[in-house]
């Protein structure tokens, strides 16, 4: 199959791949966090993350297959599993996006150096997906703050305020 896509841009898509599936088990580990502490509503909202931060993936391993490129399932980093407050896992949560649109931009700059129009098109759709995730998590931590140690106030905001795509892929 011809290329669409050259090495550099190819290494580097695979390079996020990475990045999204260590998101994707971040989450997860959250998720799990949430769910010992008997905090279902964060916990679901954190596990519904981390099957988003997959598909993120999954929807570049296809981006790169579809280009003729070379997709490469990863191994991922490590993660952390125990946390000391809901803050300090809505705190990660909220870095760890801030680092992935960093990344996203930086792909996007790449992109554009290399003048492949085709991947910075496809990035696109990360970047405005960006603007989403930094949005919900800036959101959540804000919630968490004003709560304190009231706990049922974040779950009360989680239930009564459903994470947009959650309720999209419901209605489908």
């Amino acid at each position: 199959m011809t290329s669409l896509v050259n090495t550099r841009i190819v290494e580097a898509l695979n390079g996020q791949v990475v990045e999204e599936f260590t998101a994707a088990n971040q989450y997860l580990a959250m998720a799990l966090y949430f769910d010992i502490e008997t905090l279902p509503e964060l916990s679901k909202f954190f596990h519904f993350q981390s099957t988003e931060e997959h598909s993120h993936g999954m929807k570049l391993l296809q981006y790169i297959a579809d280009a003729g490129g070379q997709p490469l399932v990863p191994a991922t980093k490590e993660v952390k599993n125990h946390f000391e407050s809901v803050e300090e896992a809505v705190e990660l949560a909220l870095n760890q996006e801030l680092k992935v649109t960093d990344q996203i931009n930086n792909l996007v700059a790449l992109a554009e150096q290399e003048k492949d129009y085709l991947t910075r098109e496809t990035l696109q759709w990360f970047v405005v997906e960006q603007l989403e995730e930094v949005s919900s998590m800036t959101a959540l931590l804000n919630v968490v703050h004003r709560a304190k140690n009231d706990l049922f106030r974040v779950e009360e905001y989680l239930r009564n305020n459903p994470h947009e795509a959650a309720t999209e892929g419901e209605q489908e």
